[in-house]
């Protein structure tokens, strides 16, 4: 059965879709610990992103450097935290998350609850600044 984040990837489930390739895929996380939180994942299913291979390993991140730099000019923060739990879905993925503080990205603080034209309206920010 299809990870959750696969059936985004194949537009069975709807996202604020930051940027893909033939790769990689980035969408707005709909349970932010702050705004502008992105999650990036590999396209292909894998369980845990240390099971990717080394040279996908090394593009992912290469790939999430673009959207993060792209983050930081669309969201107020001092820089972007990246965080790999892993746990929560069996699909390999890295959370982009905008900090001002470090508890910015404790991942027990209550998520926040935006209304979609406020997730849509941060997207654009961010697809905006990607180069």
């Amino acid at each position: 059965m299809a990870t959750i984040f696969s059936r985004i990837i194949s537009g069975e489930i709807p996202c604020y879709r930051i940027a893909e390739n033939e790769k990689f895929f980035a969408f707005l996380d709909i349970n932010p610990l702050a705004k502008g939180h992105v999650l990036v994942v590999p396209k292909k299913e894998t369980d845990y992103l240390f099971d990717l291979g080394d040279s996908d390993l090394s593009e992912i991140m290469v790939f999430a450097k673009r959207i993060a730099r792209a983050i930081e000019k669309a969201v107020p923060c001092k820089r972007i935290g990246v965080a790999v739990i892993g746990l929560e879905v069996p699909h390999a993925h890295i959370h982009l998350v905008p900090l001002n503080s470090m508890d910015d990205i404790n991942f027990s603080n209550p998520k926040l609850k935006l209304p979609p034209e406020e997730m849509e309206a941060i997207a654009s920010a961010i697809r905006k600044y990607l180069v």
